[in-house]
Order: structure tokens, then sequence, then C-alpha cells
């Protein structure tokens, strides 16, 4: 059965060639949506031969993907990021899933490059997601990195290096920044949607549960210093979104008691040395002092 890859591009002249190489085996056709590039994107796209249509800039993705699935017309769709690749081996798989396949949609694992280094820990890997589908039966809510709605039966594809999608991911620090301020602008917004107030007990517990859950639930250890680097990276992420909702209140004031911050404190510790047992370290003082530090 024929296949059709859908990519969506926002200024990706250095990435796309790359992807678009890596499909040139598997694909019937190349659908590209492109929004509002400034660089040679397009350019790009419509020489390697793949149907370009422009939507326009909504800052993340999934409406301008569910626009682009639309105008595929291939029996199954394969959706690939601008930064993403194929491997040879995850290409003959997919072939042969459209023939003897048993379900409707597959989770595909990610390889995730991130600061020129795989992650292969701290909740990084296997990074699931639902990139191949008969087409009809996955569409995504217009939600910032959303979960699909799916219809029929789903399965994931083994979690080996030789059927992972190929993701590089943050180049630098830099980049890392850029996106995180835009994607908290809209994580913010939507906690607003939902009705949150903003808490300032929220900005300790949301980072530090997020720190603990990439470098210790996640074995993020295991990864070096990638790990403990981008685990920071996420938990800053996860404050700025509260700060932000604290901007949209105005930046309100409140007193905070002293008890009251001891207690959060004491708390977030309590969870480090939890995970420091928990993990066995041999010499936990000087994770511990240099957390502690972070928390006050």
């Amino acid at each position: 059965m024929a296949i059709s890859v859908v990519i969506n591009t926002r200024n990706e002249e250095k990435n796309l060639p790359r992807c678009l190489a890596s499909v040139k085996d598997l694909a019937d056709e190349i659908v590209v949506t492109d929004m509002e590039s400034t660089d040679k994107t397009v350019e790009i796209a419509k020489n390697a031969g793949a149907k370009v249509f422009k939507h326009k800039l909504t800052g993340y993705v999934e409406p301008a993907r569910n626009y682009a699935i639309s105008r595929a017309t291939s029996d199954w769709i394969l959706i690939l990021d601008a930064d993403e690749e194929t491997l040879p081996s995850l290409v003959k798989k997919l072939k042969q899933l459209t023939k003897t396949g048993k379900a409707d949609y597959y989770r595909l694992p990610r390889k995730n490059i991130v600061f020129g280094r795989w992650l292969e820990h701290s909740r990084w890997w296997p990074d699931y997601n639902i990139r191949f589908f008969k087409k009809g039966k996955v569409v995504w809510n217009e939600i910032i990195h959303s979960v699909p709605v799916t219809q029929g039966k789903g399965l994931d594809i083994e979690a080996k290096l030789d059927y992972a999608l190929v993701h590089h991911n943050y180049n630098s620090v830099s980049q890392y920044i850029t996106r995180m301020d835009r994607y908290t602008d809209i994580q913010a917004k939507a906690l607003i949607g939902e009705g949150y107030k903003f808490d300032w007990q929220d900005l300790v517990k949301k980072p530090v549960g997020e720190f603990l859950s990439r470098y210790f639930v996640g074995e993020g250890y295991k990864d070096g210093v990638h790990g403990i680097a981008l685990s920071l990276l996420q938990a800053l992420s996860e404050a700025v979104v509260y700060i932000k909702v604290w901007e949209k209140e105005k930046f309100r004031e409140e007193e905070i008691k002293e008890s009251e911050i001891e207690n959060v404190v004491t708390e977030a510790e309590a969870q480090i040395d939890h995970w420091l047992v928990a993990k066995k370290f041999r010499h936990p003082g000087v994770v511990k002092r240099a957390l502690r530090k972070l928390l006050r």
C-alpha cells in the first residue's frame, strides 16, 4: 500500500534535506506544510518533489499537522518533524507493516540526540509517539504536545534503535531556551484556561517533581552531565510556566510565612532523600548539598 510522509516546517533549511533523503525509498508522496518560512525551506521541499502547502504560523505544530494530513492521499501516513530522520531498517519495517501489520496505528520509539548525545535515560527513551497510521485513524488535538485521538487498534513498534526515529533535538542551550519561552507561553495560557490560580508553592513543588522524575525515576544520572543538565533545564521550564501564570495575574503579591517556606523545602528535601536512598547512592552528601542550595 502507498505511504505518504507528512512533514511540517518552519525555517528548516538546515534539517530538511537530511529528513527528505531518509524517506526517499519509503514515500510514495511527500507532503510538506510550511508555516511562513523565511529561508529556503520551501525551495528545498519543491526541489525534492514534495507537494508543498502553506499554513499560518501558529507557534506549535498540531493545527498545521492536521491540515497536512488532510492533504495526504495515500493509505498510510508517516508523520515526521523536519529534525527527524528514518533509518533504512525502519523504512523496511514500515513497508512490512503496510502488508502484514495487525494495527491501525503504531507508536514509534525516538532516539533523541540532545546537545550532541543520545539520551538513553532521563525519560527521553524510548519516547514513544504515534507516527505511523492508516489515513483517517488518527487526528491531533490542537493543543501543544497533545496526545492524538485514535480509532481502531494500536501497537508499539519494538523499542530497538534499528526501529527508532532519530530526532536531532536541541543543539544548544540557546535553542532550548528559545523554544522553552514559546512553549511555556502556551502552557501557561492552557493552565489559566483550565481555571488554575497561581500558588507560590508550585514554584518549588512542580520543578522539584520534574527534576526527580527525570533524574532519579528516569535514571538521568546514567546520562552523566547531560542527564543532570537536561533534568535541571526541564525543571526550569516547569518553573517558568507557573511564573508566567503569576505574570498574567499582574504579579499579585502575597505574604509567605517562614513556616510555609520551611514546610515546602522540607518536603522537597524528603523526596530527594528518598530517591538518594532508593537508588543506593554511596556518597549522596555532595548531591544533597547541591540540590538543597538550589531549593533555598
